[in-house]
């Protein structure tokens, strides 16, 4: 599981930088951050909760609006790239699953890396989800203030200080965790009726 989180936070990050840098900020570029490399997006404490709560988060990437020409829209775009980045992700690991499972599954490395594919999977969805939630610091929050009138948005940025202990205090008490995982499994679900033809030619 280790090795999957790993690679599922960095692969999120890593998105987010690069199209901020596509979209004309390149301050993630030189904090070192556009790397698959895990080291340069730990948080320790929040790769801990996630392998010992099945909650957590990655060191922010560094994000200067003031690069963007439209600047809640070029946020938006950025923040957006993290969640969807991980929805690729796991489409490309139920794509691979399937043929793994038929030809080497009966093998113990096959069945490992079929494992491995199958927790990328449940990872990489279940952090799509919570990130898109509409709850400041997640990137949902940014998708949608960038569709709010101004006055509105700063009406709401005056309360952000408060989002973040309660989204703390809403997955600390598991009120969150039957919501994220209904919402996981119907992408999930949503996936394997797309890919079904495709699995169907390997039994």
């Amino acid at each position: 599981m280790i090795p999957a989180v790993l690679l599922s936070l960095s692969f999120h990050e890593l998105s987010h930088g690069y199209v901020a840098f596509k979209l004309g900020d390149p301050t993630a570029k030189q904090a070192g951050r556009l790397t698959l490399n895990p080291l340069a997006h730990i948080d320790p404490l929040g790769t801990l909760c996630m392998l010992i709560f099945r909650f957590g988060w990655a060191k922010p990437v560094p994000v200067n609006v003031m690069y963007f020409k439209d600047r809640k829209k070029g946020m938006a775009i950025t923040a957006a790239a993290g969640p969807l980045s991980n929805l690729l992700l796991a489409f490309v690991c139920m794509l691979l699953f399937v043929p793994v499972l038929a030809y080497a599954g009966w093998t113990t490395i096959g069945g490992y890396f079929a494992n491995f594919l199958y927790i990328m999977v449940l990872i990489n969805v279940g952090l799509a989800v919570f990130n898109l939630l509409p709850i400041s610091p997640l990137d949902g929050s940014k998708i949608l203030y960038a569709v709010l009138p101004n006055k509105i948005y700063f009406s709401i940025m005056q309360y952000e200080r408060y989002f973040q202990p309660v989204l703390f205090l809403l997955l600390w008490t598991g009120l969150l965790s039957r919501p994220i995982s209904f919402l996981r499994d119907a992408v999930i679900g949503g996936m394997q009726f797309l890919l079904q033809p495709f699995f169907a030619l390997f039994f």
